[in-house]
């Protein structure tokens, strides 16, 4: 015992708290060299075996991770997508109300915004007194049709009727110079007759061989005859004329039936086409009236669809024209996401496939399906799209839109907005 531990047990008996005195540095510096060797190969074999645990667990959290990681292909190029439909009014107008604000949620048919409608109005009625107008014109134009039809079959029928009896007196006069004909020849033959019969008593009467009552009888009747033939050559010559007067009515009431033949058709069609003509002006009235009641009707700009409002740019009064956007409407009801994977990742995406999709604003996950893959990669649908063919070639890993439809009914979809940034997981294996 050191003089140390004598002081400190002498301090004991005396009934004092004994304090713990340190040991001589020096002291056991014998014993500690002894020590110091095994303390370091101990130290050295813990360094061991913890790098061994460590690269072990290294490596069974690798080999596992990438066991996991093969089964998934992943992207934070993506976004959410959804159709944003930009409002516009179909006709000009001064706006007398706007119904909604900004980010306002409407339903379909939702009044957005309303046009004053005084000259709609206006055009409406100018459009029903145009059709007035038109259906009279129809009605007075209508019933000549019938009309002319009438009077077409009964010139015609009078017309037949005229050719029957022109025929029938051509035939007549025909008859009539044919009997005068064979009353001429009968008074020729009785003209020659009594012109012998003459000439036979003037040779009697010089011989005195019959009375003179008989000569001036025989002249008598030879000139009675003669005159008889003279007379029935003119009334042959009238009757002839008479056949060529009654052919020449004949030849016009037969030109005559065939222009009634001819142009009665033609002016039933023309009575029909002005008909028709009547009929189209009052379909384009009515059309114009049907226009007008649109335009009326467009007068109120309403939302074709679920949404929510943005980029408003009218107020009351402004005046606005067709196909002025006026608003947007982004239909929130109807989300997919957009992921722009690598080409490189696209060996084992398919349709089908399930995928869960991270979105950074709501820190929650949502699932949904691979629904189809895009047509061409990104850069092909830019506006101004590469062309590798000319200049120096440098190959970049392109990217290609894969569209994946969420899961309906999980809770947190509402909240979700087009443009929203995504990171997509889609389980491959």
């Amino acid at each position: 015992m050191n003089a140390h531990q004598e002081v400190a047990a002498s301090n004991a008996g005396a009934g004092a708290r004994v304090l713990p005195m340190p040991e001589h540095p020096l002291a056991d510096a014998p014993e500690r060299s002894k020590r110091a060797p095994a303390a370091k190969h101990a130290r050295a074999q813990r360094t061991r075996l913890l790098a061994l645990l460590a690269g072990a667990v290294l490596i069974t959290g690798s080999v596992g991770y990438w066991l996991y990681a093969r089964q998934f292909e992943d992207t934070d190029d993506a976004q959410i997508d959804g159709n944003i439909y930009n409002v516009s009014p179909r006709i000009a107008g001064t706006l007398k109300s706007v119904l909604v604000v900004e980010n306002q949620r409407v339903n379909a048919g939702d009044l957005l915004a309303e046009m004053d409608p005084a000259d709609l109005d206006v055009a409406v009625a100018q459009a029903k007194a145009a059709v007035a107008q038109a259906e009279a014109q129809l009605r007075a134009e209508d019933p000549t049709i019938s009309i002319t039809a009438a009077s077409n079959e009964a010139a015609l029928a009078s017309s037949t009727s005229d050719l029957a009896s022109a025929r029938a007196s051509v035939a007549e006069a025909r008859k009539s110079v044919e009997q005068i004909t064979a009353q001429l020849a009968q008074g020729e033959a009785n003209d020659k007759t009594a012109q012998i019969e003459r000439e036979r008593a003037e040779r009697l009467i010089k011989d005195q061989a019959i009375a003179r009552s008989e000569y001036d009888q025989r002249n008598n009747a030879a000139a009675a005859s003669a005159a008889n033939v003279e007379a029935l050559r003119h009334t042959l010559e009238a009757a002839q004329e008479r056949v060529a007067a009654q052919q020449a009515r004949l030849g016009m009431t037969a030109s005559r039936l065939s222009e009634v033949r001819t142009n009665a058709p033609r002016q039933l069609e023309t009575r029909r086409a002005a008909v028709t003509v009547r009929q189209a002006a009052l379909d384009l009235a009515r059309a114009q009236l049907a226009q007008a009641q649109l335009n009326l009707g467009y007068a109120k700009i309403t939302a074709s669809a679920s949404g929510v409002v943005g980029k408003k740019a009218i107020n009351i009064g402004d005046r606005v024209a067709p196909g002025q956007q006026v608003l947007a409407i982004a239909q929130i009801g109807d989300l997919w996401v957009t992921a722009n994977f690598r080409e490189t990742q696209l060996r084992r995406i398919r349709p089908a496939q399930r995928a869960g999709v991270y979105v950074d604003a709501l820190a929650t996950t949502f699932h949904g399906t691979v629904e189809s893959l895009g047509g061409a990669t990104g850069s092909r649908f830019s506006v101004l799209p590469p062309e590798n063919a000319t200049g120096n070639y440098v190959k970049v890993v392109q990217r290609i839109p894969v569209r994946i439809k969420l899961d309906p009914g999980q809770a947190g979809l509402d909240r979700l907005r087009p443009g929203m940034s995504v990171e997509p997981t889609v389980r491959v294996r």
